[in-house]
């Protein structure tokens, strides 16, 4: 529980545009890849792009700890993948 009061501390002492930005990336991701849009590749691949702006922007606001950071940027980078590939 306490963890988890930290990383929402840590959430509302970034600045409003870093925190609409995960908020929006991750709302559209969710959205994007639910059943609704399930047969249109066009959001799939959107929905996994969307994925690959949050674990981005993560990753470089965790620089600090390098080891999350590579995680984050090896899921960005597996999550644009697939959205490419989506879109073929």
């Amino acid at each position: 529980m306490q963890r988890i009061k930290f990383m929402i501390q840590f959430f509302l002492k970034e600045p409003l545009w870093f925190r609409l930005l995960l908020s929006i990336t991750f709302l559209s991701s969710v959205i994007f890849s639910s059943s609704a849009f399930s047969n249109n590749a066009f959001y799939e691949g959107l929905s996994k792009l969307a994925a690959a702006i949050f674990f981005s922007a993560l990753g470089i606001k965790m620089r600090m700890n390098r080891i999350i950071a590579i995680i984050l940027f090896a899921l960005a980078a597996f999550c644009i993948y697939l959205s490419i590939l989506a879109l073929y």
